[in-house]
């Protein structure tokens, strides 16, 4: 909806670009508002944005006057995410009761997130664009159930049955509720972690496991997932390092879904990847630590979903992804905007994709 600058609040989330006085926007659409980016468009006299109807904290918002409710379609097409950032709202409550001291009840996350995900199925797309909306304060929910959703489509690919899928899923979302028992000082902390404060958030997976040990619900598998989903294939990773125990079928999807969506977010100390710059750093720089099988089947993903797409290069360019070479998936062939340029990004090693707009 269409609204003026002066009714907006911190948590907006702009649902077109904003244009500035160049031919590159001054804001992308996804772009999370917050008081100093209000402040930017105030500078630069913007009088009206388009916005999403929900705010980055799953509540409706209300301004005091409408200028285009812009008809229903945008409407039907930010409902997913309405509706996801509303289960991530109460992931974080659940998350406040495991602190407290409350049984992790794993009826309720099914609840979160079993709906979000047959939700989430009739635009696949949207999974592969969540990371925009994860915040610096509520990484860990947006993280959690992004990686709930993520690994339940990569089963779903990889065609295990509905059964298996929806394990899956919470073995994703459950997988970091061991964060509940870490010392809020460290979980909280917005600068780099200390050796030892590194030393205790390993330990995650380990009380995640003893949170959900009895529960009824979740099959083994998913306990192994849970505890080994920090574990590698080159025998590197946590908690338990090398063992002779390779990770668990779960846990290879699981991880691969939990270091994609980490990378590509926004952190309190490190800012976030393009997919395309991360599956690059996982193939390359990871190699072999990550089952095959999954990632290609997550490239395919974000090829099909990213043709045609507008993308801002390394350089500042605003581009749109032309082609998809299967032989280097990350290096896309793109068309810069302003010139009609032609790139092949696989012959400019130096520079690369940004951020999907």
């Amino acid at each position: 909806m269409l609204v003026k600058t002066k009714n907006l609040v911190a948590g907006c989330i702009l649902s077109k670009d904003i244009s500035g006085l160049t031919s590159y926007p001054l804001m992308n659409k996804k772009t999370i508002l917050t008081e100093d980016l209000l402040e930017v468009l105030k500078a630069f006299f913007i009088t009206e944005v388009s916005v999403e109807k929900t705010l980055v904290d799953g509540t409706k918002f209300t301004p005091r006057e409408i200028i285009d409710d812009e008809g229903e379609g945008a409407q039907e097409n930010s409902s997913f995410i309405a509706d996801y950032l509303k289960a991530v709202q109460s992931y974080k409550r659940q998350f406040q009761n495991w602190q407290a001291g409350s049984a992790v009840d794993v009826a309720k996350i099914r609840e979160i997130m079993i709906p979000l995900f047959e939700r989430s199925l009739e635009k696949p797309l949207e999974i592969f664009s969540l990371h925009h909306y994860s915040n610096k304060e509520d990484y860990l929910y947006h993280h959690t159930v992004s990686i709930g959703l993520l690994s339940g489509y990569l089963a779903k690919k990889m065609d295990y049955d509905v059964a298996d899928v929806y394990q899956i899923i919470l073995a994703g979302s459950l997988a970091d509720c061991g964060m509940a028992k870490i010392p809020p000082e460290i979980l909280g902390k917005s600068t780099s972690l200390t050796a030892l404060e590194y030393e205790e958030v390993r330990k995650h997976p380990i009380y995640s496991l003893r949170m959900l040990q009895r529960s009824t619900i979740l099959k083994e598998s998913v306990k192994y997932a849970i505890l080994q989903h920090h574990e590698r294939l080159d025998g590197s990773g946590y908690p338990r390092g090398k063992s002779e125990r390779t990770p668990h079928a779960f846990a290879k999807i699981v991880a691969v879904a939990d270091a994609y969506h980490a990378m590509t977010s926004e952190r309190a100390y490190r800012k976030k990847q393009s997919p395309f710059k991360v599956m690059e750093m996982i193939m390359q720089d990871d190699f072999g630590k990550f089952d095959i099988t999954v990632i290609n089947i997550l490239l395919s993903c974000i090829m099909n979903y990213s043709m045609g797409s507008r993308v801002r290069l390394s350089n500042g360019y605003i581009a749109e992804i032309v082609f998809i070479d299967k032989q280097s998936p990350t290096r896309p062939l793109i068309k810069v905007i302003d010139t009609g340029e032609m790139i092949h990004l696989n012959n400019y090693r130096d520079l690369f994709i940004e951020e999907v707009l």
